[in-house]
């Protein structure tokens, strides 16, 4: 039986299972498969769609592939920088007055 591949995740810090795969054949894909826990992977695919509707990025151009992958290395900390504002927020504890 094979053990659960584990990395030490960049984005939490701690030794957690890995992802089975590369995401991608890219150079990032390999950096993704090496360095990146599938949790913190799981946190990205929850994360971004808030990038892909706030700027109504269509993944098929280039322009809008080459903004994603940006935030997922800043996401990730692969790169420094900040990440862009997302329309979202996190929804409040007070109960909404109807």
């Amino acid at each position: 039986m094979n053990q659960a591949r584990t990395v030490h995740c960049i984005k939490l810090d701690q030794d957690l299972p890995a992802l089975p795969f590369k995401p991608f054949p890219t150079e990032l894909g390999q950096l993704l498969y090496d360095r990146v826990s599938m949790q913190a992977w799981q946190m990205w695919l929850r994360e971004s769609p808030r990038y892909i509707n706030t700027y109504r990025i269509d993944l098929q151009s280039a322009e809008g592939r080459e903004f994603l992958e940006n935030q997922m290395k800043v996401f990730f900390g692969f790169e420094e920088g900040d990440l862009a504002e997302t329309a979202w927020s996190a929804p409040s504890d007070e109960p909404s007055k109807s």
